[in-house]
């Protein structure tokens, strides 16, 4: 049995379904059971009560821990460290962390959390996998692109560097392979998509939409300002093959993803 925990989350539904597909035998943990995906048995194990968490995990052979969204590092950590004291109290034999690209390195405030859980799942005695995520393609290209078509023009403060950000439903997958495999225990895997730049992205709706786009540098504030600015700097270029290795196939590509965003709409950050 494989539980995933944070199941109600974008990222925990995506994975779900990417392993009922696979036929696995999977258990939902969630904060609140009236959330969680339809089709699917459902435990309560809220990340802020660690009794729960025991019984969500009870039986489990494996265990997903999608990082919390928290955003006080501390909090964050004794979450996670909840997830795994379960997990180790259940006997679980394996488990999995969504982390982010960087966090094996100590130093990074932004990755604090990220780095403290890696350490605490390697102290645990279980098996497990890393699975450092980039930051979300869903944050950048979604539905509110088609206002970027409809004014003829697109704008951003990279400077025209690259992202090396991944989709959800592909790192969803990539969690369902690591899942339901004793391959990939014992490593960690940096994951990226296919780099790509705000120019590129321009072309790729005049493309999809077939009306021209045009790209223009422009100051960009809040969150977005902030990715932009580490896209800028070139923090986002990093490029690995594992992404691909553990899909079989290579990351969508900007263009699907341009596609699949004006033809359905999603919207989305960073889960983690």
């Amino acid at each position: 049995m494989i539980v995933v925990c944070a199941a109600s989350g974008a990222l925990g539904r995506l994975v779900v379904s990417e392993l009922q597909t696979r036929g696995a035998d999977v258990v939902a943990a969630v904060r609140d059971p009236a959330r969680a995906p339809a089709g699917v048995q459902a435990r309560r194990g809220d990340y802020d009560d660690p009794a729960s968490l025991r019984s969500a995990l009870r039986g489990a052979e494996r265990v997903l821990l999608v990082s919390s969204p928290e955003l006080a590092t501390e909090r964050r950590i004794q979450q996670h460290r909840a997830v795994i004291e379960a997990a180790t109290d259940n006997g679980v034999r394996a488990i999995a962390y969504t982390s982010f690209l960087g966090a094996d390195r100590a130093g990074d405030p932004m990755n604090a959390a990220h780095h403290e859980t890696e350490q605490a799942v390697a102290r645990s005695g279980l098996a497990y996998t890393i699975l450092r995520h980039p930051f979300y393609t869903d944050a950048f290209v979604n539905a509110g692109l088609a206002a970027a078509v409809a004014s003829g023009r697109l704008e951003s403060a990279t400077g025209g560097r690259g992202l090396n950000t991944a989709l959800r439903s592909d790192l969803a997958a990539a969690a369902a392979t690591v899942l339901t495999s004793d391959e990939h225990l014992g490593r960690d895997y940096d994951l990226t998509g296919p780099l790509w730049t705000y120019p590129e992205l321009a072309a790729a709706l005049g493309a999809v939409s077939g009306k021209p786009v045009d790209y223009q540098e422009a100051a960009v504030e809040g969150p977005m300002g902030f990715l932009m600015g580490l896209a800028r700097a070139g923090a986002l270029e990093r490029q690995t093959d594992d992404l691909a290795r553990l899909l079989g196939r290579p990351p969508v590509s900007l263009r699907a993803a341009v596609e699949q965003a004006l033809a359905t709409g999603v919207d989305g950050t960073r889960e983690h």
